[in-house]
């Protein structure tokens, strides 16, 4: 099952996308500028492979609900994301705030 629904933030206004797959669901939360995921983010890859195109992007790890994600430390982070002062250890919803 694929659930898309918007999300509210302090007022700012967000997509949540959950995608419910066999033994894992795969999550997420963006705005216009960038978004965070769930641990399926590969973050490397959008450092190395995609860096040109400045993916503002963050990744948390052993969430399994948006209300999880919203609210875990950030694992990892693109380039892109700590150009906007988002770093790891960042809460999910405080680095959402920075990509509005």
């Amino acid at each position: 099952m694929v659930e898309i629904k918007p999300i509210i933030i302090d007022g700012h206004p967000f997509m949540a996308v959950s995608v419910q797959l066999p033994k894992t669901n795969l999550l997420a939360v963006a705005s216009d500028k960038g978004y965070i995921m769930c641990g399926a983010l590969d973050v490397a890859l959008l450092n190395e492979k995609l860096r040109d195109r400045g993916i503002i992007a963050g990744r948390a790890v052993g969430v399994r609900t948006i209300e999880q994600l919203l609210a875990a430390p950030l694992e990892s982070v693109t380039i892109a994301a700590r150009e906007l002062g988002i770093e790891p250890g960042m809460k999910g919803k405080e680095a959402l705030l920075k990509m509005r």
